[in-house]
């Protein structure tokens, strides 16, 4: 839909669902205080509404997009959807307190605009078009921005729980837990409240209420769970060293028969082998799955450099790499294979991407 501040912003075919639902509801209110107005104009105003409210949800994921980016993390791009609006930054603040401020940006401009709203709405014929939107519009923005103001994630609330209870224990992976555990409860009870409401009235809960209710507390739910599966993963990083797992690798020269290269690989009892040059600089790695897909009748025929990958200099890796400067090299050039090499040059090993991923299966 456009490029603000750099920004690439998407509509997801799941906010026309959202669009349409809101129309269908917000209709009765236009008519209710707009009698004057024929039916189809109503349906229209109620759709205004609903783009100028996700017009709201844009601004308040801008404000943390811009922040972000203020602190140098970059930000790959904002999608309105279903239940409102997503930016995806793609690296985690380094801070608690950076981390609280690209959070609590978002309601504190959504709160400003409800703010705002409301003193525009003062000066205004509340019988009118401009009026009736003017009101619902400072109203929901007061909603999203309290909503938000939950402290449980994947709210921004929960993100700025996740910040103080970070900064408290000098640890983001038990910040993350604590606001993710707080989020689940959140969702329990935004299912149990209208219903509980609807007892003690007794009366029947509103279907609108409790599919808005059960929408959210889903959101909230999965965004709970998926952060605390995060949480497990990140919390594995420092293990992967790339020392630790690298697998011994066997060197030869382009020309030799696949089938000769993986007779000296087993008879070395290594895991890998390396093609180099004959003055013997590494220039590939034989790709483990094009090995596998290679029939044992055709190896004695097939020369091993035509199933090896070109070195590339993002490929090569040192050996003393680990933990989250590993990961981020690997993310830089994803490939199958990696050359570790010693400080001085000396080839060490080779770095599988299945190696590293096992350490993350299950969690």
């Amino acid at each position: 839909m456009g490029r603000p501040f750099g920004i690439p912003v998407y509509v997801s075919p799941t906010w026309f669902i959202v669009a349409a639902f809101i129309t269908f509801t917000f209709q009765r209110v236009v008519a209710s205080q707009l009698p004057g107005l024929s039916v189809p104009l109503s349906y229209l105003v109620a759709l205004a509404f609903a783009v100028l409210l996700y017009a709201s949800v844009l601004l308040h994921e801008l404000a943390h997009c811009v922040v972000a980016k203020m602190y140098g993390l970059p930000v790959r791009r904002i999608t309105l959807y279903l239940l409102g609006g997503v930016s995806e930054i793609e690296r985690e603040p380094d801070t608690p307190g950076r981390e609280f401020m690209v959070a609590f940006v978002g309601p504190l401009l959504s709160l400003g605009l409800a703010g705002a709203g409301f003193g525009v709405y003062q000066l205004m014929d509340p019988y009118t078009i401009v009026g009736v939107l003017t009101l619902q519009l400072w109203l929901a923005n007061l909603i999203v921005g309290i909503f938000n103001l939950l402290p449980g994630l994947p709210l921004d609330g929960g993100r700025m729980l996740r910040a103080g209870v970070w900064k408290l224990t000098r640890n983001p992976g038990s910040g993350t837990v604590a606001a993710a555990w707080t989020g689940r409860g959140l969702a329990v009870l935004l299912v149990a409240w209208p219903l509980v409401l609807a007892l003690m009235s007794g009366q029947d809960p509103s279907w609108e209420t409790l599919i808005w209710s059960m929408l959210l507390a889903s959101f909230i739910w999965f965004g709970a769970t998926q952060a605390l599966r995060v949480a497990r993963v990140r919390a594995r990083i420092p293990q992967v060293d790339a020392r630790a797992l690298a697998r011994r690798a066997i060197v030869v020269t382009a020309d030799v028969p696949l089938a000769e290269a993986l007779r000296r690989k087993d008879e070395a009892q290594a895991g890998a082998v390396v093609v180099v040059d004959h003055e013997g600089r590494p220039t590939g790695i034989v790709n483990e799955i094009a090995v596998e897909a290679t029939p044992e009748g055709r190896r004695p025929w097939v020369a091993v450099g035509s199933l090896a990958r070109s070195l590339e200099p993002s490929l090569v890796l040192a050996a003393d790499l680990r933990g989250e400067p590993l990961i981020d090299a690997m993310r830089e050039a994803p490939a199958g294979e990696y050359l570790l090499v010693e400080r001085g040059g000396e080839i060490f090993g080779v770095l599988a991407t299945a190696d590293v991923n096992r350490l993350f299966t299950g969690v």
